[in-house]
């Protein structure tokens, strides 16, 4: 039997708001896909066969012979998703849906698939294939947080082999562990992989680092819960960066994922840990932690200089902090954009990108947000951090709207040599 998987495509900023490609003098990127898929593939018997269809690409909605289609996204993802699952039912093919928004949203996707896999689905995987062919496929698994000692490498290999001349990703990402304890208002993680942070087993980790390497990509780390000091994804990160430092940096790291308190509360010698492994670079998320939450209302100066010191520190150990401002949380108003602006060349930024608050669904923010009747739509296809879906608290829907695009005009207005940065430099997924 055959299993086609599918990467439904979705909007990025460029394309929701195409005046960006007028104004952002960088190279448009379009990255590798999540983990998901190939986390499945690896889990897949050998017995069955494989297709793989990345529709950001290619539409994905064109015949196949396969006898089970299975698609793994996230919210941005979601309306092009459901649409490719009423397809390929329509071809007669056994549909399965899972990832972070089957996961959230369980009761949207149901109609649409013939089953939901809730959670993490792996070791689930191969007893849900027995039951297609056994003809007793269940509308619905529910998986709980998995035995990470049991997790099988993802299969990175369906991904390369669609590559092209037009579609060669630089990096790919490298998970060191799953889960997280904090519970951050916007955030899905806890949700979909558990509130405890589970490390990888070390030999699952340098699999995933092998095949990346062998295949001439850099891998991105992209869990800042790795930073959280005395967890077992802080202890597995520090082991996968003292292997790479000690056997002549067999791997390539493009970035590691971080926000200010991590940046803040790792020690010194973490960040030259990581700098000798060849980390060049943090991709720095903010919005979503007390620092960046509060530091541009304009109402908590210490949390603004607290800022400051995270993205002095990370200079002061030669990384440079690539960093992602969120506009639109609930101390924001229309001077947070001034003060973004302001933040950025007083603390020497050179490289950002800017997005919109979005109340992802099964967050905390989207539960309250949804019960004070402030969500102005449930076209999934908006969800992708480049439009306005819900009523602000202090300002307009349209001011919101147009704080982000002068975020991203003015930040760049003022920096016109970053146009004389490497390619690599200059490229960022907008």
């Amino acid at each position: 039997m055959k299993v086609l998987f599918v990467y439904p495509g979705f909007q990025r900023h460029a394309a929701s708001n195409p005046e960006l490609l007028e104004y952002v003098p960088m190279k448009e990127y379009l990255g590798s896909p999540s983990l998901g898929l190939a986390a499945i593939a690896g889990a897949t018997p050998r017995d069955w066969a494989v297709e793989y269809r990345d529709d950001r690409l290619q539409p994905a909605d064109r015949p196949t012979d396969a006898d089970v289609v299975a698609m793994s996204f996230f919210t941005p993802a979601a309306s092009r998703a459901l649409q490719l699952a009423d397809y390929f039912r329509a071809q007669g093919k056994k549909v399965v849906a899972g990832g972070i928004f089957p996961t959230m949203m369980p009761d949207e996707v149901q109609p649409h698939v013939d089953a939901v896999v809730v959670g993490e689905g792996e070791l689930l995987w191969p007893g849900l294939l027995r039951d297609v062919q056994k003809g007793e496929l269940r509308p619905r698994y529910v998986a709980g947080a998995v035995d990470v000692d049991e997790l099988p490498p993802p299969d990175l290999s369906i991904y390369f082999g669609s590559e092209n001349e037009e579609f060669r990703p630089d990096d790919y990402p490298l998970q060191v562990s799953r889960g997280c304890p904090l519970t951050c208002h916007a955030c899905a993680l806890p949700g979909t992989m558990g509130p405890k942070a589970r490390a990888l087993p070390m030999s699952h980790v340098l699999a995933q680092a092998r095949q990346i390497a062998e295949g001439g990509r850099r891998a991105c780390l992209t869990e800042d819960t790795g930073w959280l000091p005395g967890t077992a994804g802080s202890k597995r990160m520090i082991e996968l960066l003292k292997h790479l430092v000690e056997n002549g940096r067999p791997l390539t790291v493009s970035y590691i994922g971080i926000s200010m308190p991590m940046i803040l509360a790792a020690p010194s010698n973490f960040l030259k840990l990581a700098k000798d492994a060849g980390v060049d670079m943090f991709y720095l998320v903010g919005g979503f932690d007390p620092v960046t939450m509060n530091a541009f209302s304009g109402e908590n100066p210490r949390a603004y200089l607290r800022a400051v010191d995270a993205i002095k520190k990370s200079w002061d150990h030669g990384i440079e902090p690539y960093t992602s401002f969120l506009l639109g949380n609930e101390g924001d108003d229309e001077g947070t954009v001034d003060r973004m602006l302001s933040f950025a060349t007083e603390s020497g930024i050179k490289k950002a990108e800017f997005a919109v608050f979005t109340p992802y669904p099964g967050t905390p923010s989207w539960h309250k947000l949804v019960a004070e009747d402030r969500i102005l739509t449930r076209d999934w296809s908006k969800y992708n951090d480049a439009n306005v879906v819900f009523k602000p608290n202090k300002m307009s829907p349209e001011a919101l709207h147009q704080g982000y695009l002068r975020l991203w005009r003015e930040f760049y207005a003022a920096r016109p040599e970053v146009r004389e940065r490497s390619e690599y430099e200059r490229t960022i997924q907008f």
